[in-house]
């Protein structure tokens, strides 16, 4: 079965940094695209950054590039985003989702089956 965990929310002050953490299991980490999703309460959700397990590409939306840096560990199976010059406007809950896709911005404008949708972690930034 196809698993993943996010991992490392809190509440931080604006321009402050996080890193979180999607440890996953169940399917191999070169056949597919891993990303980064985060929902606001009477907001859709939205797809932040995705890295294709196969090459290292990377998408980035515009609200977070320049801002956010996703990586991957194939060794550990998790795929991380740090997050820096936190704004209040990035509270929401993060969550991290797998596709067998191709291209990373495949991942991060769709629908993807596979997520922490059940839960995730609640990112929390104070003015």
């Amino acid at each position: 079965d196809v698993q993943l965990q996010a991992s490392g929310g809190g509440l931080v002050q604006a321009g402050g940094s996080l890193k979180l953490s999607c440890t996953a299991s169940g399917f191999t980490f070169g056949d597919n695209v891993i990303g980064w999703f985060r929902q606001a309460p009477g907001k859709e959700r939205e797809g932040l950054s995705c890295i294709s397990g196969r090459d290292f590409s990377t998408y980035y939306a515009d609200s977070v590039k320049g801002r956010f840096t996703i990586s991957i560990d194939s060794a550990k199976n998790t795929v991380y985003l740090q997050m820096d010059s936190l704004r209040p406007d990035d509270t929401a809950i993060y969550y991290c989702a797998t596709e067998p896709t191709v291209l990373p911005q495949t991942l991060c404008h769709g629908a993807p089956r596979f997520g922490s949708w059940g839960q995730g972690t609640q990112v929390t930034v104070s003015s």
